[in-house]
């Protein structure tokens, strides 16, 4: 579907500041959703909520597609509530205020979530567990898989579900009947986090939209191997049948990221299998994702064409093919069950005229980085003047330096491009480039753009979310809690958005 023209800020959650070490849904994350709207914004853009596992890429290593990240939750608003003594609440002094040290952050709030689950369980209200209860049975497709898959590799030490009892690992019925039975409690208390994660993040939604802001959410491609999503539905995966291990593994050949490619890790799809439920898991994915979100970025949207295939046991994703799959057999069935499909499409990569296609068949606006922009070609398709209307415009994403990062690395080349481009004499004459990148941004005849926040913080390279070449380090920044305290920011970015009519 085609978008009004508008903007707004990417930022994900972890980033917000916090008394607890990480980003939550208190009160950072309200501010925020005020700051939009004094600047003038109607979108926000997070990155996948689930919960992460091994290096914490919300990408790659999520244990579902469908829960939420229990870390999200707000401690403060659980005192509310009167499930924690606020007297209790101890705040997580001794780490960067720029960075989530993930390790201590986990074991700092989970003592905290349990303690609330405990008092849930000896206190709660029949109102309080009955909207439990609700959410318990509606959530039930992939609930129940989801929180018995967390019991089970916490009672496993965290080791992958292939290398489980063989009765858990294939699911045989009595077997998962026992451990049901024996791991009551942990699935009680996954149960309790997974509601209060979901009714925190609903009631920050419905803030949003009531302030005429919407949510741009993130399905990614890709599922982790030892997530609850593989282990309930094996046969959708190219595993091998004996030992459940990937057999062949996805990822992206050699790019502008990697010279040697991305290997991610994860199993790719047997779409046959998908085709023959109608895409069934695939369309209830979507449908959970919009329970969280008003618009759906597919992330790695030219796997739908056609993916990189890669043999299980490479060191690197040179030694992958292209294997065909089918796309608009699957969006014209997700269009069916879902009618209008509020979607951005991530073609960034090796994109095809068939991937082009694709994107085209169902109108989904596809995406511009102007970072990629300023080569030596007037023709090149992410310079503003190239672009359509509808397109969605980043100067980066999270998978980009920030603007001044970028800067500071980019070749002369670049930098005279830049300044030719925007009527410098030279670059030494561009004095914010970031905010010289935002600008175009907002003034292109896309009908959306997205500022990324480091951007508008003018922020380096330091502040970076992800870094695709590297494994390690990565979805760790957060900004302090004095940098949107002042109108000037706001009026700034209101005055720009107002200039070019978004």
């Amino acid at each position: 579907m085609s978008f009004q023209r508008a903007s707004g800020v990417l930022l994900h959650p972890t980033s917000f500041p916090s008394r607890y070490g990480i980003g939550d849904l208190g009160p950072a994350a309200y501010t925020f959703v005020d700051f939009l709207a004094k600047s003038g914004q109607t979108l926000w853009q997070i990155l996948p909520l689930g919960p992460t596992g091994y290096e914490h890429s919300p990408y790659i290593m999520n244990f579902s597609t469908f829960a939420g990240n229990p870390l999200l939750i707000n401690l403060d608003q659980l005192a509310a509530e009167g499930l924690l003594e606020e007297d209790e609440l101890m705040p997580l002094t001794d780490v960067d205020p720029e960075k989530v040290d993930f390790d201590k952050v986990i074991a700092h709030k989970t003592q905290y979530l349990k303690q609330a689950h405990e008092r849930f369980l000896n206190a709660r209200s029949p109102e309080q567990q009955a909207k439990f209860d609700q959410f318990c049975q509606e959530q039930a497709s992939w609930l129940d898989d989801f929180v018995l898959f967390m019991a089970l590799l916490e009672d496993h030490d965290g080791k992958s579900w292939n290398f489980w009892e063989p009765a858990i690992a294939r699911r045989e019925p009595e077997a998962l009947q026992a451990q049901r039975e024996r791991l009551k409690a942990q699935i009680q208390y996954h149960q309790f986090v997974q509601f209060k994660f979901f009714e925190q993040w609903q009631n920050l939604r419905q803030y949003a939209n009531d302030k005429n802001i919407k949510i741009v959410g993130d399905i990614s491609i890709y599922v982790c191997h030892n997530s609850s999503d593989v282990w309930a539905a094996p046969e959708l995966f190219k595993l091998d049948p004996d030992t459940f291990e990937p057999a062949f593994i996805a990822g992206v050949p050699p790019d502008y990221f990697s010279e040697t490619g991305q290997l991610w890790g994860n199993p790719v799809y047997n779409w046959d299998k998908a085709e023959k439920t109608n895409f069934a898991w695939w369309i209830k994915r979507f449908q959970v994702t919009l329970q969280y979100v008003d618009i759906v970025r597919v992330d790695h949207f030219r796997g739908f064409e056609a993916y990189w295939q890669v043999p299980a046991g490479e060191e690197t994703a040179i030694n992958g093919e292209w294997i065909e799959a089918p796309g608009e057999k699957f969006f014209t069935a997700l269009g069916e069950a879902l009618g209008t499909l509020p979607i951005m499409a991530e073609d960034l990569g090796i994109i095809t005229p068939e991937v082009e296609a694709l994107r085209d068949r169902f109108d989904f606006p596809g995406m511009r980085i102007l970072m990629f922009a300023f080569g030596d070609d007037p023709n090149n398709a992410y310079l503003p003047h190239n672009y359509t209307r509808n397109t969605v415009v980043y100067p980066g994403t999270h998978d980009n330096d920030t603007a001044i990062g970028w800067w500071q690395q980019a070749s002369d080349t670049e930098k005279q491009f830049v300044a030719r481009y925007a009527g410098y004499n030279s670059p030494e004459a561009i004095e914010d480039i970031n905010w010289l990148l935002i600008r175009m941004a907002l003034a292109s005849v896309a009908d959306l753009a997205i500022i990324p926040l480091q951007d508008l913080l003018d922020l380096d390279g330091r502040s970076r979310m992800n870094d695709p070449s590297r494994n390690d380090g990565n979805w760790r920044w957060r900004y302090r809690s004095s940098a949107l305290l002042t109108n000037a920011l706001s009026d700034r970015l209101r005055t720009l958005t107002q200039l070019y009519s978004r």
